[in-house]
């Protein structure tokens, strides 16, 4: 059990541990259901057309779904104690404008409901310097056994754990974006 010293407020939840970070980011406190990860795009990131490849922003909509998760109280080892797992069924990107190297961008995600098995999570891609939405996205996650490699009933103690947000204007508003 972590110390109150040592505890974070993120999407609505204490957490043990610091902001969780990696190269340059930083997950920010967020409103309720809203999880949030800014960072200056890697140079690593950037395509032979100059801007972010399409593969970057897949990359990190797994990890900021990974990051939610975990503070939320579900990090991969919760879910493996259990014998289960999130897959991706499918990804819609929408691209809106370019990102280039260096340029501040934030990623805010959300799960907008929990299906019996599956959940969708919603992502929005924010250039910070113009507050311009760059990207929009969304995963189809289906939850698993990992014994079976079947789907599996959410059981109720991850239910509790998120708090869906079913309408995207609400999301747009907190984060500071036209509804």
């Amino acid at each position: 059990m972590a110390d109150s010293k040592n505890l974070r407020q993120v999407s609505g939840h204490s957490v043990p541990g610091g902001p969780v970070t990696r190269q340059g980011a930083a997950a920010a406190p967020s409103p309720a259901g809203v999880y949030t990860r800014r960072f200056p795009v890697p140079a690593d990131a950037i395509d032979v057309n100059g801007h972010v490849n399409n593969l970057a922003y897949v990359a990190w909509m797994q990890e900021i779904a990974i990051e939610h998760s975990a503070a939320a109280g579900w990090p991969l080892a919760r879910y493996q104690a259990i014998g289960a797992a999130w897959v991706v069924r499918s990804h819609f990107v929408e691209y809106l404008r370019p990102l280039f190297p260096g340029e501040p961008l934030a990623v805010h995600t959300w799960v907008p409901r929990f299906d019996q098995r599956a959940a969708p999570r919603r992502y929005l891609f924010v250039r910070e310097s113009d507050r311009r939405e760059v990207a929009r996205a969304e995963t189809a996650w289906v939850f698993v056994d990992l014994a079976t490699g079947k789907r599996r009933p959410l059981p109720p103690e991850l239910l509790t754990a998120f708090h869906p947000i079913a309408e995207d204007r609400l999301v747009r508003a907190a984060v500071g974006l036209d509804g």
